[in-house]
């Protein structure tokens, strides 16, 4: 599978995510991103990174819980759940206030508001463990290879740490020793900063000695028309996908983007000339991943057409205070991310997870034969 079609994927689930704020249906985009990472993630290192994006996601909803509770909402509402002591301010601090009355309205809105946070960061830990980062890399174009080598590194840094940690903290068990706690987390910190440190140096010398930041003489006036391009496209992309998501701008949003699109692609074609590089092996992208996707795609055009002409359904009002309701359409447009699970080979498992062949006796004797 490619790996440029499993983040077309999660990001057209976390565009999706973030068209709504439906608690029922956040919850449905992170069961089907965990039930296709559960289904085809491997054990490589970056693999293993999902749980702690998913333990981030948490995070964030369980701070923005904590900002709605303490610094107050601006949602007016009138069922009161609490009422904490609140502090007086100056008058310069106006608008700002700690502690005070606690209302399920506004509860309520940093709930939905916080779900649609850790949904994008589920989706995007969801591309992070199933996308091998160094497949990707090579994917790229040659105009961004340098770029590309940056967000590479940057991506594994957080896999190799969480890696790093779970096999230092396994080894002090092992011995005896406390792995939780102060304690344990500063006598597990060093080594993964040593263990970091390592990493980084290799990598260094790796780049190095493959050439890295090499590059070709190009005319001049290639490098202007270059840089122009590339430039006035990503503009043109800015300004096109600010058009489309504003009403106001129904009418140019999609020709600039298009345009800007054409233009920058355009630009990184000419750029890849300065720097010369062959790949081993390139991934060719086929029909599954045509189908990965176009599902996540399908997800985030059909969450964003429902959502014009049914906006109440995708946003849930909370004065007065309701009850979400499950609208079925969006649902069943967001089933279509499942997609993966079914067209998309499971990757093998690992040597110790099969099952052991079961054992044979040895050949019998065969029987002699008594004297008469």
């Amino acid at each position: 599978m490619h790996p440029l079609a499993w983040w077309v994927w999660a990001l057209g689930l976390a565009t999706a995510a973030s068209r709504t704020t439906n608690p029922l249906l956040l919850c449905l985009l992170v069961a089907v991103a965990g039930y296709v990472v559960a289904t085809h993630r491997t054990d490589a290192p970056w693999a293993r990174s999902y749980t702690a994006f998913v333990k981030l996601g948490l995070a964030v909803l369980l701070i923005r819980l904590v900002f709605a509770i303490v610094l107050g909402s601006p949602i007016p509402g009138t069922h009161t759940l609490f009422t904490l002591p609140e502090v007086p301010l100056p008058d310069w601090s106006q608008g700002i206030r700690l502690g005070g009355r606690v209302t399920a309205e506004g509860f309520l809105f940093a709930l939905y508001d916080g779900l649609r946070l850790a949904t994008l960061l589920i989706c995007i830990g969801a591309a992070n463990a199933l996308a091998n980062p160094a497949r990707l890399l090579k994917s790229l174009p040659g105009a961004l290879y340098e770029a590309g080598v940056a967000v590479v590194v940057a991506m594994t840094f957080a896999p190799h740490l969480v890696a790093d940690v779970q096999r230092l903290r396994a080894a002090r068990r092992l011995r005896g020793r406390p792995d939780r706690g102060v304690r344990g987390l500063l006598h597990v910190g060093l080594p993964v900063l040593e263990g970091a440190l390592e990493r980084s140096v290799a990598l260094a010398a790796a780049m190095d000695s493959r050439g890295y930041g090499r590059t070709a003489q190009v005319p001049a006036p290639v490098r202007r028309t270059t840089a122009a391009l590339t430039l006035g496209g990503l503009l043109g992309v800015c300004a096109g996908t600010y058009g489309v998501l504003t009403a106001e701008g129904g009418t140019y949003g999609l020709p600039v983007l298009l345009a800007g699109l054409a233009a920058a692609l355009t630009g990184l074609r000419l750029g890849g000339r300065r720097s010369p590089r062959t790949r081993y092996r390139p991934d060719v992208w086929g029909g599954r991943a045509w189908l990965v996707a176009g599902s996540g795609i399908a997800v985030a055009v059909l969450l964003i057409v429902l959502g014009a002409y049914d906006s109440a359904a995708l946003h849930p009002t909370v004065v007065p205070l309701t009850s979400p309701d499950l609208p079925l359409r969006p649902a069943a447009a967001i089933l279509l991310g499942l997609l993966p699970a079914f067209v998309v080979p499971a990757p093998p498992k690992p040597a110790s997870s099969r099952p052991a062949p079961p054992r044979t006796q040895p050949n019998a004797a065969p029987p002699t034969k008594e004297p008469a």
